[in-house]
């Protein structure tokens, strides 16, 4: 007899070394199969799942939020166009206050007329860009709109403040109306 048919079959990986030992723990199955004689199953190939739809936020957030862009886009169109003619854009605002003042500090009120349309037009584009990026993610999107208003009419304002200081008497003229 050999010495390999006198000893006992090793049971529960007696002479296994410690890393045969965790490949085994590691498949089960494997065990399973040594131990019943039938060789273990391949395992099937992995498959590519496929992607997972994007989340989309709720429609009513969706449908505001796209009326808001679509009425800024709107506001912001008509708003630089009457920036560029920044002394007209200053009478009329005097005309509605019931003043009756002419803007004469012409370079001034072209000049800040194109920055806060500049400040408007990037205004817009940053606020959509940052909108366009919630929606995607399927976040709630509707108050981008309303905080890139917020902070766009307040820098654009400080634009067209500037302009308006430019001018003293028409300055003096529209504080003169709203004081009385």
């Amino acid at each position: 007899m050999s010495d390999a048919e006198s000893r006992p079959r090793p049971q529960y990986g007696e002479y296994a070394t410690p890393e045969e030992q965790r490949a085994r723990i590691q498949h089960p199955e494997v065990t399973e199969a040594l131990q019943s004689g039938v060789a273990p199953e391949p395992e099937p190939e992995p498959t590519v799942a496929p992607a997972a739809p994007r989340a989309r936020g709720p429609l009513a957030d969706r449908v505001v939020t796209f009326v808001l862009l679509v009425y800024g886009l709107v506001s912001v169109i008509s708003t630089i166009v009457q920036l560029l003619d920044f002394p007209g854009y200053a009478e009329r605002a005097a005309q509605i206050l019931g003043v009756d003042a002419t803007y004469t500090a012409l370079s001034a009120g072209f000049v800040w007329g194109a920055v806060a349309s500049v400040v408007y037009g990037v205004g817009y584009l940053v606020t959509a860009a940052l909108t366009w990026r919630r929606l995607r993610r399927g976040r709630v999107a509707f108050w981008v709109p309303l905080v890139g208003f917020v902070a766009t009419t307040l820098l654009a304002g400080v634009c067209i403040t500037i302009a308006l200081m430019a001018d003293p008497a028409f300055l003096s003229a529209l504080t003169g109306a709203v004081t009385n």
